[in-house]
């Protein structure tokens, strides 16, 4: 749940990857503690936000022991209450569907961005951003494969997690090799 000035938006994650610190390539945490990804290396359950491509923000729950840096990237999610405040955020959504259909929209359907790096997702309720309990997926809908566009060592890994046939979720994207020249990130934790 994502409590906003306007209203309380609560999202059903649909899909996920997790990436695991400095033993894993496409973590952010691969080369070491930054100012950037030190929230990564904090106690597990706080939000780890970044700022990607110059534009967009995503969303990560920190969930190893602390000074152990992993995280859970939230791809997708279905909006479950607070519709109203997610399609002011994301007006271009062309359905209910797509507001949080990608990691970069579902937090811009929340309102997430870098001031809530570091929150504590698991204070409850009142929380500005919190991980509530609900009703999960039977375990023969989750499936899972390859991350979405993480190369080399890790591109054959099965850590991305989604509920199948679930409208939100993400389309994959195999990794495509950029040029050395490239200002462009890759989206991972």
């Amino acid at each position: 749940m994502r409590r906003t000035p306007d209203g309380p938006i609560e999202l059903r994650l649909t899909e996920v990857e997790a990436y695991a610190g400095p033993a894993d390539p496409g973590s952010h945490a691969y080369r070491g503690r930054t100012d950037r990804n030190a929230v990564m290396f904090g106690p597990p359950g706080h939000a780890y936000v970044y700022f990607t491509y110059g534009m967009w923000h995503c969303l990560n729950l920190v969930c190893g022991p602390e000074d152990h840096a992993s995280g859970v990237l939230l791809r997708a999610g279905e909006v479950r209450h607070g519709h109203e405040w997610a399609h002011q955020r994301r007006p271009k959504a062309r359905n209910d569907h797509e507001l949080a259909k990608g990691p970069a929209r579902l937090a811009t359907a929340l309102g997430v961005d870098r001031r809530l790096d570091g929150s504590d997702v698991c204070a409850g309720a009142d929380a500005p951003l919190s991980i509530l309990t609900g009703h999960p997926a039977r375990p023969e809908q989750i499936l899972s494969g390859p991350r979405t566009g993480v190369g080399g060592e890790g591109a054959t890994h099965p850590w991305r997690f989604w509920i199948d046939g679930e409208p939100s979720v993400s389309p994959y994207r195999a990794h495509t090799p950029r040029r050395r020249d490239s200002t462009r990130r890759q989206v991972g934790t």
